[in-house]
């Protein structure tokens, strides 16, 4: 090993120990094969430091490239990540049809649509207080961990969370203007922080766009509603030293209402199935290059978005109408030091408000009676500094080390009219580390062992939740250039949502039969609600494993089988599912106090900000017989386990390409509220994930026409209330597009697209409902739309 590589390695990890600045600034030029769904990236190792040259001399000057390759998963330049990366290109989101990235993510089978999604609709709260579209937006939700559990990124920055769940709505960003998506459905906290329980998705953005592009898009349910208006215009342009990408949409659509579907005529109206909404949103991405050595990167995002909802009730119904407003700015610049060694310094600020007006209406004369106002504010603040660098040579190539440190911040608020519901912010200092030691490459020509590449981070976060540590190993293993073998183990965390923490105390005063008999009529019961300021962090232990098969003699073959299995542990939940029946059942036995002193009364009263009667006469501390608490707490344990199975299979045939590609996912998971109590299902039950989820299809190109055919499935799922199994849900999609291509004449670069989903408008399986305020559907795992037209139009100049 060189003495000034190392040298300079230990001063810059030194250097990086004690500093604390923000989150880390994920490049974005990294050669993908994104022909396989579940494949990691194909990522070429870097090249030397220099601008890139033309060998044309009467060419316009080429923009500087200082080659920073990183891929989702890892911050090693050009390493690779020991877990399965599902990589979805601009091109397949074209293939397929889909407008926003909240369609993308919707048509991955690892990742479930409940929790802050279109479409879910009324009912779907009892898998979860996160089953509510409060923004109005689409947040990824892997393995049906909550949105809260899966860490999005923009550009490797996190942004805003948004409403009371934490969930990042990815729909605000204008799918013109992104180049692919990466999803690591596996833990990743020991490289990213909390959050990424579930896994981390990164959405990157075109990093050289030349020209103009306008499109415009129209399309509607051919069952009635959700007529769907689309406007988008995008410019970019490149010199010698960066480039720059802007692109601003404006997207409307109409409400489907209960009466415009035969399965939903018996609920009360209106009623709507999927939201009105009105968004526009524009995005800025510059890179430019100071010096040979130095590069600045500045992302920009704003969206305005208004959504409409309503809930009816007997006489009554509740018209919603949210605005909600998000930004955010990330600069970062990159320094290429001698040695191969990269110093990053980045930081990203991020606002999301959410307006929420909803008042009640008479059903029969339309007098308002009353007018909620409703609002949650989120602001995010992260800074970091970084390196990354090669350590010393291995048989397999270059050792090489990332490390850095930072500090985070998030501050949120909960307003109902001019009161306070929750407010709070907290604070975190992080430092990690992470090496990749290859120690066998392909050119040692070793018998059975073509690749050996071990991988290992960890992340330490201190933050006013407490500290955590989360590491993670990793093995990549190929025997030879036909098949890869990789397994990682790690853990995990997510720290408390400020909902979670800092909503008001309340209690309230029952009459003690609420909650189970065998008590004189006259006896009550108080019941605590609200946060803990003292909740600890989320845990979860993750193990994956995945074979990936990849014929050097079928070069267009890929295919990839996944296992994995999380253990997540000191959920934080409202432990009281039901009240009813709750005295004497040994499941509740902890959160249960019986025949409370007239001090612990006092002493639970005391820290409440909020106190309701429903007993009809003034509270009696002698006729308490329980003290009910169903504040939040650290209490449940999922266990999360299955397969997935991905793949694709591209081939000239004929004139054209054939593509076949496709990913299936069989999920089981189980929960436990107590150490009391015996784990049951929740994979494979209404609004949570099905057990099994798949999408496969095929592209045929030739010339610039595109086909492509698609059938989604998704298993039945069981209503626990009556342990009736609904049927499984098939659905087909289909897209055409012909693009002209460079021509010289006005027909030049225009781009025709018509698409639809669910081809045979296929409607939901239904299920029994004891409230015809809900719908009589699973509106987490299966879709009102029926079929859907729409048709599109671009021009590129």
């Amino acid at each position: 090993m060189r003495t000034s590589t190392l040298r300079n390695a230990i001063s810059i990890a030194l250097l990086v120990a004690i500093t604390g600045m923000g989150e880390w600034a994920m490049a974005q030029d990294t050669t993908t094969d994104t022909t396989a769904q579940g494949r990691a990236p194909v990522t070429k190792a870097p090249a030397k430091l220099q601008p890139k040259k033309s060998t044309d001399k009467s060419a316009a000057p080429a923009a500087t490239n200082l080659q920073t390759v990183t891929v989702t998963g890892t911050r090693i330049r050009g390493g690779s990540t020991p877990s399965p990366v599902i990589t979805i290109g601009s091109e397949q989101i074209q293939q397929e049809g889909f407008s926003d990235l909240g369609e993308v993510i919707r048509s991955v089978p690892q990742n479930f649509s409940g929790g802050q999604n279109p479409g879910v609709a009324a009912g779907a709260a009892a898998g979860g207080l996160s089953d509510q579209n409060i923004t109005g937006g689409s947040g990824l939700n892997l393995r049906g961990l909550g949105p809260d559990a899966t860490l999005t990124l923009l550009n490797g920055r996190r942004m805003a969370y948004g409403g009371f769940a934490q969930a990042v709505d990815v729909s605000t960003i204008p799918v013109e203007a992104v180049e692919r998506i990466e999803i690591v459905p596996d833990g990743a906290s020991a490289i990213y922080g909390s959050d990424a329980v579930g896994g981390v998705a990164n959405v990157i953005l075109k990093r050289d766009f030349d020209g103009v592009t306008v499109g415009t898009r129209y399309g509607g349910a051919t069952d009635g509603g959700l007529t769907t208006r689309e406007y988008s215009a995008t410019a970019g342009t490149t010199w010698a030293t960066g480039g720059l990408i802007v692109t601003g949409e404006k997207t409307s659509n109409d409400p489907i209402y209960s009466d415009q579907r035969d399965y939903t005529q018996s609920m009360y109206r209106p009623s709507t199935l999927w939201q009105g909404n009105d968004l526009r949103s524009g995005l800025f991405s510059l890179h430019q290059s100071l010096g040979d050595t130095v590069e600045l990167h500045l992302d920009a995002l704003s969206s305005n978005r208004d959504s409409q909802t309503a809930m009816a009730y007997p006489g009554v119904y509740y018209p919603s109408n949210v605005k909600t407003k998000t930004t955010l700015l990330a600069p970062s610049l990159e320094a290429w030091l001698p040695g191969d060694w990269t110093l990053t310094l980045s930081g990203a600020v991020g606002n999301d408000k959410n307006a929420v007006a909803q008042p009640a209406v008479s059903t029969a004369g339309g007098q308002v009676t009353a007018n909620g106002l409703v609002a949650y504010k989120n602001k995010s603040l992260t800074y970091e500094m970084g390196a990354e660098g090669p350590l010393f040579t291995l048989p397999g190539g270059e050792a090489r080390l990332a490390a850095g440190a930072g500090y985070r911040y998030n501050d949120f608020q909960y307003m109902s009219g001019t009161a306070i519901r929750a407010g709070g912010d907290e604070s975190s200092r992080f430092a990690y580390a992470e090496l990749n030691l290859p120690l066998v490459g392909p050119e040692q020509s070793i018998g059975g062992i073509e690749r050996l590449e071990l991988t290992g981070a960890a992340r330490t976060e201190d933050g006013d939740y407490g500290r955590v540590t989360t590491p993670k190993l990793g093995v990549i293993y190929s025997p030879n250039a036909d098949f890869s073998l990789k397994a990682s183990w790690g853990k995990s965390f997510k720290a408390p949502t400020l909902l979670q923490r800092y909503s008001n105390q309340t209690a309230t005063y029952y009459p003690a039969a609420t909650f189970g008999a065998g008590y004189p009529a006259d006896a009550t019961a108080l019941l605590l609600g609200g946060g803990s300021p003292d909740l600890r962090p989320e845990r979860a232990r993750t193990w994956s494993a995945s074979l990936a098969f990849h014929p050097e003699a079928l070069p267009g073959l890929n295919a990839e089988l996944t296992w994995f299995d999380i253990d997540y542990t000191q959920r934080i939940l409202q432990p009281i599912a039901s009240p009813y029946g709750l005295f004497g059942n040994p499941i509740y036995a902890d959160f249960v106090a019986f025949d409370p002193t007239e001090a612990a009364q006092a002493a639970a009263l005391a820290g409440t900000s909020n106190f309701y009667n429903y007993v009809g006469t003034p509270y009696d501390a002698s006729k308490v017989v329980a003290i009910i608490d169903d504040r939040y707490v650290n209490a449940s344990r999922q266990r999360i386990n299955g397969v997935d199975l991905s793949g694709s299979y591209r081939f000239d045939l004929g004139m054209g390409r054939l593509t076949i590609r496709g990913s299936a996912s069989r999920l089981d998971s189980t929960q436990a509220v107590t150490a009391a109590q015996s784990p049951y299902n929740l994979a494979g039950t209404l609004f949570f994930p099905a057990r099994t989820n798949s999408r496969i299809g095929a592209v045929w190109q030739q010339g610039g026409f595109t086909a492509s055919l698609f059938g989604n499935y998704r298993s039945g799922v069981i209503n626990t209330v009556d342990r009736n199994k609904g049927a499984s849900f098939t659905t087909f999609d289909a897209t055409l597009r012909y693009d002209t291509g460079a021509r010289d004449d006005a027909w030049s670069n225009l781009a025709l697209e018509l698409s639809a989903q669910n081809l045979l408008n296929r409607a939901p399986p239904l299920y029994a409902v004891t409230s015809l305020t809900n719908a009589p559907y699973d509106s987490t795992n299966y879709s009102a739309v029926g079929r859907f037209v729409s048709f599109s139009v671009s021009k590129h100049w």
